[in-house]
């Protein structure tokens, strides 16, 4: 079996296929709904903080079932070309 894992920065990585999405935090938290999932997500404690940098997106996984939301330093569009030009992690 094939794992594969994205990298979003210092010493974390998400199993690909549990990625529900990438999200740019300058243009998504504008919206009142993205501000209410990331406030309850953290209420929740399901927020994992990979840097304590300047935010620049969120990544929201399902993981065994439950959401957890990633905050990155890395761009969402950095991200994206991670995926596109397969620079990704196989196990």
């Amino acid at each position: 079996m094939i794992i594969i894992y994205l990298h979003l920065g210092q010493d974390t990585v998400v199993k690909f296929d549990s990625i529900v999405g990438i999200f740019d935090m300058d243009t998504t938290t504008v919206s009142k709904f993205s501000r209410e999932f990331l406030s309850r997500s953290e209420k929740q404690k399901n927020v994992i903080n990979v840097s304590f940098e300047l935010p620049k997106s969120f990544i929201v996984c399902n993981e065994n079932g439950q959401l957890k939301t990633y905050i990155s330093q890395l761009s969402s569009t950095t991200l994206q070309k991670r995926v596109l030009s397969n620079k990704l992690f196989i196990e």
